[in-house]
């Protein structure tokens, strides 16, 4: 995946050093996009290894509406363990494992009274306006809630995508992500966006487009430009494809949040090894 080569070495080239809020420092830019053909392969990184199963699972959590860190970690996922512990909940009054209202609640239940689903289910609508209004452009979901965002730990990196269909069959997905983690976000954002944009499509009858991934702060942290630099001497390899299975009566909502781990394939998916590095909290 040449794309995401080239995203590194474009912020080794033209960033700037900046202080950021965990204290470790970072290489960034500001402003970057970059586009991924769907129909040419699944874009999973594979100059490391990227946990597909990892990602899929926290795909159908913010999907479910879910907010608590123990119901993914369920699933065998940890990645937001960091900042679902007592030192990060306590701070807003929330038990241990309750991140507040992320991802899930926003996409879910937008404005409700937290942690009642009593908001606006973007999800539902963006389904209902896909079908009765394929040329809209307003098929967008906000994942910024400037009110909630101070209620949270981390509030919400990736905050806002739009869907357009292209002749009536084409979906393409287009991403505004105000802050993003080089090295261990972006491979795992670009592959759940892009899962994100395999589901929509066949529980609306679609086929994929493009998804495209704006970035507003682009960095690359300090502790990890070693392992940036291992990264960028291995040469990419071929792209896996995605294959859904048992899926053809998955359709509309019921059938988007029924999708599980078993119902998708990766086939070919080759990498190199892991390439471990710290998170930033």
């Amino acid at each position: 995946m040449r794309q995401y080569q080239d995203l590194l070495r474009h912020i080794l080239a033209s960033g700037t050093r900046h202080e950021d809020r965990t204290g470790i420092g970072t290489i960034s830019v500001f402003g970057y996009q970059t586009r991924f053909d769907l129909r040419e392969g699944f874009p999973i990184v594979t100059t490391k290894k990227v946990p597909f199963r990892w990602v899929a699972e926290e795909l159908f959590w913010f999907l479910s509406g879910d907010t608590n860190e123990k119901n993914l970690q369920a699933r065998g996922v940890d990645i937001w363990a960091e900042w679902a512990d007592e030192q990060h909940t306590k701070r807003f009054g929330r038990e241990t494992g309750d991140l507040g209202p992320i991802y899930g609640y926003l996409w879910r239940s937008f404005g409700g009274d937290y942690p009642q689903m009593n908001g606006f289910d973007q999800i539902k609508v963006l389904l209902e306006e896909i079908n009765k209004n394929p040329n809209s452009r307003r098929l967008i979901v906000s994942g910024w809630n400037p009110e909630t965002a101070v209620q949270v730990d981390l509030p919400p990196c990736h905050t806002l995508f739009q869907f357009k269909i292209e002749s009536e069959k084409i979906l393409h997905c287009q991403l505004y992500q105000r802050s993003a983690d080089a090295f261990l976000g972006v491979p795992f954002n670009i592959s759940s966006y892009a899962l994100l944009t395999h589901l929509i499509a066949h529980v609306c009858d679609l086929e994929v487009g493009e998804f495209i991934h704006t970035f507003g702060d682009l960095h690359i942290y300090s502790n990890h430009l070693a392992q940036v630099e291992k990264l960028l001497k291995r040469e990419p390899l071929e792209l896996p494809k995605l294959e859904l299975i048992n899926a053809e009566n998955l359709k509309g909502l019921d059938g988007l949040l029924s999708f599980k781990y078993e119902n998708l394939n990766l086939q070919n998916y080759q990498s190199y090894g892991k390439i471990a590095a710290p998170v930033a909290v």
